[in-house]
């Protein structure tokens, strides 16, 4: 290859192009800075071998300025943009995470905190931000959530959220929220939509994997049962699903939230009634503490945001 690029240097057309290429690349901005910073070490004969590499930093620099996002990224490793680097005696480039590349893994790592089962996907893109605070239940929700936030560790005592209201009022839309502040802090949660979740759970007696569920739902960082109340009681959903996983994160000192259409005293008459008509007061109110323990009810009034 010298010795090919020797001959190419002595016929006068490509001498002439070569040297208006090597003028081009030594005025770039970039390349004069990285040059002044080595002006002790870049001899004549490193910048001559150098001067692709040059080339190169050149062609990625002006994609990264001209890039609209990640996705049209034009760059030879996409989302990376380059850096002129020395390495003994050559020239080289060194390929740097973009600022776009930074915020969309971020992005991506913040959502792997917030994991859910069967809850729609845009709840998990709320912002305790963006709440609307038009009345004083939504204040208390957000003033309660934003501590709860500020002040969780592992291991400590910290109630979470009992909300409760009418259809569509943004109950799910603040569990949200509060899974993603708490996924900037690096605090893993799990959203769980009760009614559907413990149809997969009936489902699992025949893959020999309820167990696993459950036990993953119970021993998660922070739980939100989403729907409270939205389910087809039967005793065994209240004795052996329901209680066990409350009953675990209580004694473990987990948070847990909840929403509802129920407040807690219509919470009460669901879990002592069966679907077969059966009453068992004791066992709704021992499940009923372990509800108030974990948790403090607050209203979520409002319009039904579904409808707009």
């Amino acid at each position: 290859m010298d010795e090919l690029l020797h001959r190419l240097l002595h016929r006068k057309d490509f001498r002439q192009r070569y040297e208006q290429l090597k003028h081009e690349i030594l005025s770039q901005r970039e390349v004069q800075a990285f040059l002044r910073e080595h002006r002790d070490q870049v001899t004549n004969v490193i910048l001559e071998r150098g001067l692709m590499k040059l080339y190169e930093f050149i062609q990625q620099s002006k994609n990264c300025e001209r890039c609209p996002s990640l996705g049209e990224c034009r760059n030879l490793l996409k989302g990376y943009h380059p850096r002129l680097v020395l390495h003994g005696n050559a020239i080289d480039i060194q390929y740097d995470r973009c600022p776009t590349k930074i915020k969309h893994d971020e992005r991506k790592r913040q959502e792997a905190l917030i994991q859910s089962l069967f809850v729609p996907r845009e709840i998990l893109q709320a912002s305790l931000s963006d709440v609307d605070l038009a009345d004083d239940g939504r204040m208390k929700a957000i003033e309660r959530a934003e501590h709860f936030v500020a002040n969780y560790e592992p291991g400590k005592k910290i109630k979470g959220l009992y909300l409760y209201g009418s259809f569509g009022v943004g109950k799910t839309y603040i569990l949200g929220a509060i899974a993603n502040a708490l996924a900037q802090k690096k605090v893993s949660s799990l959203i769980v939509y009760v009614p559907e979740f413990f149809r997969e759970l009936k489902g699992s007696w025949q893959d020999q994997t309820m167990n696993e569920k459950l036990d993953y739902v119970k021993k998660v960082p922070v739980l939100m049962l989403d729907d409270l109340g939205a389910e087809s009681m039967s005793s065994w959903v209240r004795d052996d699903l329901l209680g066990p996983i409350l009953q675990y994160r209580m004694l473990e000192n987990l948070p847990t939230f909840f929403t509802s259409n129920f407040d807690l005293q219509q919470l009460a008459h669901h879990l002592t009634y069966s679907q077969r008509g059966e009453e068992e007061q004791m066992k709704a109110a021992r499940l009923m503490e372990r509800i108030r323990y974990l948790a403090d009810p607050v209203e979520i009034k409002g319009r039904n945001r579904r409808l707009d």
